[in-house]
């Protein structure tokens, strides 16, 4: 039987890993199919931290070229999403200006100090809602600025990542919402840059582009793209082009209508993204304060969040421990975790030494020996303290979305590669006293290719489109099992973890 089912794809780039899939659409129900992977990370060169931007175009086109192969002419469009705050920059004739920096450069250390003298930290959160870490755009480019990075004079456009691939496969430049408000450069109240904000720090405005918002259709690929990959007539469409606004899109809530959302989401993977999706920017003092953000969200929505470090700090501990011999694998070291005593260590997983550190079992071992804890013997026992102080952080988390928006927060949804962490996702359960809803895996893809059905007119609302999601993927459900200890494990994390 010939397949009729229409075929959108997702270019999902992440901080360690990208893919291309296809969605298989009939209508009513949503599958997937992997149609290429790659890896991805920072390149070091010459003291600096680079995207490795050819390679990851070319992985892209390769993608689509198999998606050709494999689909032809049902494949109706194509969409792009990536982490945010980073950048790439064009020159007159739209010449690319050298390799997008990554936000772990160090460039941006002590930008906060140099920020703050000529703009203070209560302005700026009043004309951005945005949490403060050095790696926003914002300090990106106040790091060139005082540099004098002659790049800067050459700009003519600025384009976020997944707008820089987006201009490379259709050839037309658009700043795309829901990146956009992740850059601390975008007034969530005005709708529109923050221009007296750069003014007054001293960064140039002349290169930043119309904002759109997801689901505009950029329209199709440029006929080169089109010869070389064999999708011809293929559409353009802007999905939410942050990864995390893809991931929360794909959360398989039900909406109830005229009610106040009774959950909250984790999107799960290097970072843990956890908040809630407001209709308005919550733009006040005690948001400030605990260091929440404003980052826009599909459907004219606002995602109200905190950043958490993730599963980072265990992809780093993996690291270090293959180059010593040790090649664990992903389970062979939660059954390591699940082996050793609970709650006998914390750690902070937001404090700035575990960042970029040169060897992250160590940096651990440091802050248990400094804060008078057990020091990790073991793989497992690491492990252990960064799932539980993960969980410890959830719950941390989950009591200031309480106090900030007033909502009774019952379930939290769990998205992304995380899921797949069946030990952390019950610590989860059992930190917070709540239930845990974990699923879809592959979040931010499905969020994507939704939000491209949802502009072909295929669905009619998000609303909708999670009703497709959650009739066309399994989700695994966690209820409290273990709530010894935990209690008292908190009041010791309190401690240790501040905001």
């Amino acid at each position: 039987m010939t397949d009729t089912r229409k075929v959108y794809l997702a270019v999902d780039l992440g901080a360690s890993s990208g893919r291309v899939v296809a969605g298989l659409f009939d209508g009513r129900r949503l599958t997937l199919e992997d149609v290429h992977r790659f890896e991805n990370g920072p390149v070091l060169t010459a003291g600096r931290m680079y995207w490795d931007l050819l390679a990851q175009w070319t992985n892209i086109q390769r993608g689509l070229q198999a998606a050709a192969a494999k689909y032809g002419d049902r494949v109706a469009s194509v969409g792009v999403d990536t982490w945010g705050v980073d950048f790439g920059l064009l020159g007159r004739g739209d010449e690319l200006l050298g390799y997008p920096y990554h936000y772990r450069d160090r460039r941006t250390v002590g930008m906060f100090d140099k920020a703050f003298s000529m703009v203070s930290r209560e302005e700026i959160f009043a004309q951005t809602g945005l949490q403060f870490m050095e790696l926003n755009t914002l300090y990106q480019l106040l790091a060139m600025t005082l540099q004098k990075s002659p790049l800067l004079d050459t700009a003519e456009s600025l384009l976020m990542m997944p707008d820089l691939f987006h201009w490379l496969l259709t050839g037309e430049k658009a700043n795309e919402f829901t990146d956009v408000s992740t850059t601390q450069m975008y007034n969530p109240l005005t709708k529109t840059w923050s221009l007296p904000l750069l003014q007054r720090l001293g960064i140039p405005t002349h290169f930043l582009g119309k904002i759109v918002p997801p689901g505009t259709r950029l329209g199709p690929l440029r006929s080169d793209v089109a010869e070389a990959t064999g999708l011809q007539g293929v559409q353009v469409v802007l999905p939410g082009t942050h990864d995390t606004a893809s991931a929360v899109m794909a959360v398989p809530a039900a909406s109830v209508a005229g009610a106040a959302p009774d959950w909250c989401y984790i999107s799960s993977g290097t970072w843990s993204l956890m908040g809630v999706e407001t209709p308005q920017p919550v733009v006040n003092d005690k948001c400030r304060q605990l260091n929440f953000t404003n980052e826009g969200g599909v459907g004219d929505t606002i995602r109200l969040l905190k950043n958490i470090a993730g599963l980072w700090l265990l992809q780093e501990c993996r690291r270090i421990w293959k180059q010593e011999g040790h090649d664990y694998g992903w389970d062979d070291l939660v059954k390591q975790a699940s082996a050793a005593p609970p709650l006998v260590s914390l750690v902070a997983p937001d404090d700035g030494r575990f960042v970029a550190p040169k060897d992250m079992p160590a940096a651990i071992r440091e802050f248990c020996q400094e804060t008078g804890q057990p020091v990790p013997a073991t793989a497992g026992a690491t492990v252990r303290c960064v799932f539980e102080s993960l969980a410890l952080r959830y719950r941390m988390v989950l009591g200031w979305l309480k106090e900030l928006t007033g909502a009774s927060i019952n379930t939290i949804h769990i998205v992304g590669g995380g899921t797949q962490n069946r030990l952390l996702c019950q610590m989860a359960a059992d930190a917070c006293n709540c239930r845990v809803v974990a699923g879809p895996v592959e979040a931010t893809a499905i969020g994507n290719i939704m939000m491209q059905a949802v502009s072909a007119g295929d669905l009619q609302s998000i609303a909708a489109a999670r009703d497709v999601i959650r009739d066309s993927f399994e989700v695994q459900e966690y209820a409290p099992q273990h709530r010894g200890g935990w209690d008292e494990a908190f009041g010791r994390f309190e401690q240790l973890a501040g905001k």
